[in-house]
């Protein structure tokens, strides 16, 4: 029974020696193997086997185990604490499953009982078996997609390109090491939810597939806190929802050559995005917060932006509903709310409440009104938003009140 991982050994007397532990494991196999093949109940040992040292370090179990430090199992680690010699045993970047399974196997080799396995020898490890250390794969045709073949464990950067994908294959979501995966120019039409269950995906290119949406549950996933360069480019994608405003760790965002219709109103929430490219679209205008951005890069060129109106448009109510003035007050006092404490459709009204231009929200009661603004108020570099050499676009912004719509009517002007 083997594990491929990564292990440190650490000697439990270094602290008292005043020395500090280097921190970091190094490749190794993991076997599970017979001590004596005559004995009845077949007493196990742990054998750590390295590049280096490929025949191995044996470690005796029977009640040597002090104790098991399984907190961040489902992340591949894992650390075995041995009575002799005084060392703990971290384990780390394993298949989860596989490490519950070894576990196991080793918690019965320490009470003494029969492991019900096929325990190994003690023999070298070859080196090919350290091929499953692989962090990256590149993979650009049908011929080379490996179907009968698993994934390595360690894959921090999975290419499969022009494979005529037309899903995301569900071999790749236990790849919980991904720290960039690329699945450009396929035929994916929907991503699965588990995607958000990769907690290192930093990069997630989505390049020229079928895709018509960016799903909700993605947005609320653990993304929020590790995605920082998201390509979906040369898709059907017609909206983002207001959520995928929650991804704010974002920071390089490609979106042409899609059928988008409107950005998120609450992309300023996005306030380490620095590369934002939405060309060859059909974008009529930029929501009010986009104001909020500040990017080192803007392509918005190719986009059917319309002429600002002349006449805003009032939907004022006085005195404000019930609803109105509730809203207003559990956001501008950011009141935690969800579908626990209050109905579904009231969170989704909350959810997709109006910024007014002093700061403060609406929900039904405002005035919306059309203006202009300079992309270089937004963004250091601008791609030309039209052949005429055009920087401006027309942008919707919404006023809580007359008073606010009285005092920014210069910038109606």
């Amino acid at each position: 029974m083997k594990l491929h991982c990564e292990v440190e050994v650490v000697s439990r007397h270094l602290p008292t020696l005043g020395l500090r532990n280097r921190g970091k494991g190094i490749r190794t196999v993991l076997s599970l193997c017979q001590q004596s093949p005559r004995s009845q109940l077949r007493p196990a040992c742990l054998l750590i086997s390295t590049m280096k040292d490929k025949r191995g370090t044996r470690y005796e179990l029977k009640e040597n185990i002090e104790q098991f430090f399984t907190k961040f199992v489902d992340e591949g680690k894992a650390t075995v604490r041995l009575k002799e010699p005084p060392v703990d045993i971290c384990i780390s970047k394993a298949n989860s499953s596989s490490l519950k399974g070894f576990l196991s196997a080793v918690r019965l080799a320490h009470r003494g009982c029969d492991v019900n396995t096929p325990l190994s020898t003690f023999t070298p490890v070859k080196t090919s078996e350290f091929e499953n250390f692989k962090t990256k794969m590149v993979i650009t045709s049908k011929n080379n997609y490996p179907l009968n073949k698993s994934f390595p464990y360690s894959l921090e950067h999975l290419q499969a390109s022009y494979c005529g994908l037309v899903r995301v294959d569900t071999r790749m979501l236990y790849l919980k090491n991904l720290k960039k995966l690329d699945l450009s120019h396929n035929h994916i039409k929907k991503l699965p939810a588990i995607i958000g269950d990769l907690i290192h995906l930093q990069e997630l290119n989505l390049n020229d597939n079928h895709l018509q949406s960016f799903s909700v549950a993605l947005c609320q996933s653990t993304l929020q806190k590790s995605l920082r360069s998201l390509d979906l480019s040369k898709n059907k994608i017609k909206a983002l929802p207001v959520q995928f405003c929650q991804l704010q760790e974002l920071t390089d965002l490609k979106l042409d050559d899609n059928e988008l219709i409107q950005f998120p109103f609450k992309i300023g929430q996005l306030k380490n995005l620095r590369f934002l490219s939405a060309a060859r679209n059909k974008l009529p205008f930029l929501p009010s917060e986009f104001k909020s951005l500040s990017l080192e890069y803007l392509d918005l060129f190719g986009n059917t932006f319309e002429q600002p109106k002349v006449l805003p448009i009032i939907k004022l109510q006085m005195p404000l509903t019930l609803l109105e003035s509730s809203a207003r007050t559990v956001l501008y006092n950011r009141l935690p709310y969800g579908s626990h404490i209050i109905p579904f459709h009231l969170c989704q009204d909350l959810d997709t409440a109006k910024t007014c231009v002093c700061g403060r929200f609406c929900l039904n009661s405002f005035i919306q009104a059309t203006t202009t603004m300079n992309l270089h108020c937004v963004a250091h570099t601008v791609v030309l938003v039209d052949n005429m050499g055009g920087t401006e676009a027309p942008i919707i912004s919404y006023y809580c009140s007359l008073a606010c719509f009285v005092n920014s009517s210069d910038m109606l002007k």
